[in-house]
């Protein structure tokens, strides 16, 4: 089996700009991220995955300078962007994480690994309990391939509500240990510039060079809880009622056909 670490990023942000490439103590946010995610282990490549912009070009020299693999798809159906990337380096799952979360859990990525080497009927896994930014997921590519296949949205950014169907696949929610909650935060995650100072000073309480082991951020917090405070302003953006909605609506009315479908790709 051979599963892949795919991290979805491109430098269009507006609410923060280029908002990847800012500074955590002597290394761009991505670059923490890639840092992270080659932490995982028997994952068999890391790929950063952007679109085909002039403007996301500086993200192709990071992945370069770091020695992983990058891929350049669709700007906004992110979905198909994975799944060509899948296709292309030949993976029959992945971790996923986008590049707004420079302190995801690796300790729950490995253990998604674990459990998908386990158990390989898993269609999508992901973990909950954690902040926002914390939490992490996989992705058996048949599966991906089946909702590209399907699906009528485009801008599949936001893309949970087309692939936590239970009715479709085999879905799996791990609740994480009661000492990875942290329910004094709610996100940790980067969309503005509250966000941003919020990780600035978590970075420059660690050594430059570590990797930072997440229940330590949290004693981190809880020791200093006025860093709570820097980003509690900022509201997590969400899937409109009317795109869910519509959502709930096809896989309803086409359930059938969906499932034919899948069925065919699972068994090519």
């Amino acid at each position: 089996m051979k599963i892949g670490f795919l991290i979805t990023v491109r430098l269009k942000s507006s609410r923060l700009k280029l908002k990847v490439l800012q500074p955590l103590n002597g290394f761009s946010v991505i670059e923490r991220v890639i840092q992270r995610a080659k932490q995982v282990i028997e994952c068999s490549d890391v790929v950063l995955c952007t679109s085909q912009n002039n403007q996301d070009l500086p993200l192709i020299r990071i992945a370069q300078k770091h020695a992983v693999y990058y891929y350049n798809g669709s700007s906004e159906d992110v979905l198909q962007r994975l799944l060509e990337a899948c296709e292309l380096f030949d993976f029959d799952y992945f971790i996923g994480m986008t590049a707004d979360n420079p302190l995801f859990s690796i300790y729950h990525a490995q253990l998604l690994s674990d459990k998908i080497r386990a158990d390989n009927s898993i269609d999508y896994i992901y973990t909950t309990g954690m902040p926002i930014g914390v939490n992490i997921y996989a992705i058996k590519t048949k599966a991906l391939k089946t909702v590209c296949k399907i699906k009528k949205e485009i801008d599949t950014e936001i893309w949970g509500y087309l692939l936590n169907r239970p009715e479709i696949f085999n879905v799996e929610e791990l609740k994480v240990e009661p000492h990875y909650e942290f329910n004094q935060l709610p996100r940790l995650t980067l969309d503005e510039i509250d966000d941003y100072k919020l990780f600035k000073a978590i970075y420059n309480e660690f050594d430059k060079d570590e990797i930072i082991d997440l229940l330590d951020v949290y004693t981190l917090l809880s020791n200093n809880p006025t860093y709570l405070e820097l980003n509690q302003s900022v509201q997590q953006a969400d899937l409109d009622d009317a795109i869910k909605q519509r959502i709930n609506h096809f896989y309803k009315a086409n359930i059938d056909k969906i499932l034919a479908i899948k069925k065919d790709i699972y068994h090519d």
